[in-house]
């Protein structure tokens, strides 16, 4: 709610670019599945490393610029920024270790971290969708 008072175009801006590169970040793994089925493993890399993970890395820059813009509302110490910082952490460590290998290995293995990865990263969405709608601990 306290966003409303934020009504400068630059702030709008970022937070247009910070939804836009949530929706490039997280968009995309929905169709890993059925791209893998399908064989098209290198055009999931491609697609992983060339749109999804720089999406997540814009992800957190914007989120950091707009941040910095409200220093008069949000400060870096609130519980619903840092659990944020936390859960995009998380994701770059799963999207970087454990989809990224897992996309063109052919092993049974590798069908189960891409599972995983992809679990994790639908469910760290909707832990960061919760945490920037309600803010928790504002």
């Amino acid at each position: 709610m306290i966003a409303i008072l934020l009504q400068t175009t630059p702030y709008r801006i970022m937070a247009l670019v910070h939804i836009l590169a949530a929706i490039v970040a997280f968009g995309p793994l929905f169709l890993y599945p059925g791209l893998r089925r399908t064989g098209e493993t290198t055009t999931i890399a491609r697609m992983h490393m060339r749109l999804t993970f720089p999406a997540l890395i814009v992800l957190w820059v914007v989120g950091m610029g707009l941040a910095g813009m409200s220093d008069d509302f949000y400060q870096m110490s609130q519980l619903w920024l840092t659990l944020s910082i936390l859960v995009w952490v998380i994701l770059v460590a799963v999207s970087w270790f454990l989809i990224r290998p897992a996309i063109t290995d052919t092993d049974e293995s590798a069908i189960a971290k891409m599972a995983a990865g992809t679990g994790i990263t639908h469910l760290g969405l909707v832990i960061g969708l919760v945490l920037m709608i309600w803010k928790p601990g504002l």
